[in-house]
């Protein structure tokens, strides 16, 4: 499953948006083009000029003045002209720089689910190869294509103005350039979505290959994954194929129809003025500038190609945002802090429920301990508690709000999940800590700091809290690195927290410590902790015991132990019969 791709009406609404916010710069960056053009455009006439006053007899000094005006307007073009590409090259970053910041704020406000669904691969790929094709589309294509089209317009103008009969013979070639670019265009669109769409599938099998090396090794998937790669480069080129053979039909058509106005110009031009309708001067400027439309054309047409690949590139990045959820709960905010899910069902695929039917509440300051075997549903759970999956069928609410009207910020302000994964991202410690609450004082980093063990190692840095992290920065360990996610947490403030194996990484010792340390902090919140390690079971006001998607057991750990039933044989797998007993 790949991310939305905007159809064309909304690339056009998108496109019509951009021009609104920089209309100003895209009216001066045309005036300057429209007087680089017109300066160009007085040069034919001028020597149309010349060539009858020759004919009729003209005087050296008069040449000499034509030549001079003509130097004179070739210079003040060229002043122009660099002005006016300044201008656009200004604009083609303005308008890239909008794009890009909205991609970005598409991609972060995008549901974890609908990343997972649609694969790394297809994310990676807009954002690496569709923003670096729509750079090249909008910096230089976009200046470019309005230069062109102004030139081709202003010049046909200049050619009726010049001589009205003189166009007619252009009009030879418009049945050929129209033709085959309606033809190109039609199917154009379609053949670069999938060429792109190929060039993540192709993106997406690298990725699972080498994130997945040593499984691929260990389970002897080699042969199996050279052949998923060798049948994704084979659609990639067959898709790149298919947009080869647009353009090698389309650009001989388009060559033609270039040499078909200059050689109608003269054969007309030579007629016409034998039977007296235009004379030489008229037939020579008609000439210079039939001329003069093919380069700024063949650039227009050229860069119409690169268009349609920016085109596919806009229309896959702005359809980012048709997998962003939007909020309907009108406003309603949670009154209280009570969690809850009624008949909760979610599969992954159709018809194969991983989680199946669970009902729970969990009331405001309560430690919950959700425990089974590999596979039961856990994760899977926590995901749904957090909003992270909308369930199948049932509902999950904070304070009587279901979790899918609340937009994701406010969400997070309420229910904030924590899991094994761990990242650290360029920039210094504080950064990386304060990605929750960006104006936090020194002081609350360094509570949170301290909150999970992380306070020590951190004022040993070579800056503290402003040492560099990530690429090139100071390197962390696993463990360092889930202490700083953590601490994020303690910052963020949630008042709900729901756990998936977040100290994971952490040795048994360190982990234990790290639990004891926190338990200051998580005081008088909602924990959901979701571990193997039952000595977070241990220590909960609930122990929930999933098993094959569903809640069979709910009690205190030493009720659950003393029933002997799944969870007590969890217990005395991990810790042994006769290490605990209940209490009293």
């Amino acid at each position: 499953m790949s991310l939305p791709v905007a159809d064309a009406p909304e690339v056009r609404r998108q496109v019509r948006s951009l021009v609104r916010g920089h209309f100003g710069l895209l009216g001066r960056t045309v005036l300057w083009f429209v007087l680089a053009t017109a300066c160009g455009l007085v040069v034919p006439a001028l020597l149309g000029h010349l060539v009858e006053d020759v004919e009729k007899g003209i005087s050296t000094t008069r040449v000499d003045v034509i030549v001079v005006v003509i130097a004179g307007l070739l210079l003040v073009q060229g002043v122009f002209t660099r002005t006016a590409r300044l201008l656009g090259a200004r604009l083609g970053e303005q308008v890239l720089a909008d794009i890009r910041e909205g991609f970005v704020r598409r991609v972060l406000a995008l549901p974890l689910s609908a990343v997972e669904k649609a694969g790394t691969g297809d994310l990676l790929t807009r954002s690496t190869r569709d923003v670096d094709a729509l750079s090249n589309a909008v910096r230089m294509g976009a200046p470019a294509i309005l230069v062109a089209s102004l030139s081709v317009l202003l010049t046909f103008v200049a050619l009726l103005v010049t001589s009205p009969l003189m166009a007619l013979p252009c009009l030879v070639a418009v049945p050929v350039i129209w033709g085959s670019t309606r033809w190109y265009l039609r199917r154009a669109r379609s053949a670069y979505l999938a060429e792109a769409a190929s060039y993540s599938d192709l993106t997406q099998g690298l990725a699972e290959t080498v994130t997945g090396a040593r499984t691929v090794e260990a389970l002897g998937l080699g042969e199996r994954r050279l052949s998923r790669t060798d049948e994704d480069v084979r659609r990639s080129n067959a898709a790149e194929r298919g947009t080869l053979f647009l353009r090698s039909v389309w650009f001989p058509l388009m060559d033609f129809g270039y040499i078909l106005p200059v050689a109608s110009t003269l054969l007309f031009g030579g007629l016409f003025y034998v039977h007296g309708w235009v004379s030489l001067g008229e037939v020579t400027a008609a000439a210079l500038y039939t001329r003069a439309v093919i380069d700024p054309l063949d650039e227009l047409l050229g860069w119409l190609d690169e268009l349609q690949v920016g085109d596919a590139s806009l229309a896959r990045l702005v359809g980012v945002g048709a997998a962003v959820p939007e909020a309907v709960g009108g406003g309603r905010r949670p009154e209280d802090h009570r969690l809850a899910a009624d008949g909760v069902s979610y599969a992954y695929r159709a018809g194969h429920d991983v989680v199946r039917d669970v009902t729970l509440r969990v009331r405001a300051g309560e430690r919950v301990a959700l425990v089974g075997p590999s596979g039961a549903g856990k994760s899977t759970l926590g995901r749904i508690l957090a909003g992270v999956h909308a369930p199948r069928d049932g509902s999950v609410t904070v304070g009587d709000v279901p979790v899918g009207e609340l937009p994701l910020e406010e969400l997070r302000r309420h229910v904030a999940l924590v899991t094994q994964e761990h990242h650290v991202f360029l920039g210094t410690v504080r950064d990386n800590v304060t990605l929750a609450d960006p104006e936090a004082a020194e002081e609350r980093v360094w509570g949170a700091l301290d909150a999970v063990d992380a306070g020590d190692w951190v004022r040993e840095l070579p800056d503290g809290l402003a040492t560099e992290l990530g690429s090139g920065g100071h390197e962390v360990s696993p463990g360092q690195a889930q202490q700083l996610a953590l601490a994020r947490l303690v910052l963020a403030d949630p008042h709900t927290l729901v756990l998936d194996e977040a100290t994971s990484l952490l040795d048994p010792r360190a982990a234990r410590h790290l639990e004891r340390s926190l338990a200051a902090v998580l005081r008088g919140r909602t924990v959901i902790a979701i571990a193997h390690r039952l000595h977070t079971a241990h220590d909960a006001d609930t122990v929930l015991v999933m098993e094959d998607g569903r809640i069979t057991e709910r009690g205190s750990h030493d009720d659950l132990v003393a029933a002997g039933g799944s969870y007590a044989a969890l217990w005395d797998s991990w810790h042994g019969p006769a290490a605990d007993a209940p209490a009293g």
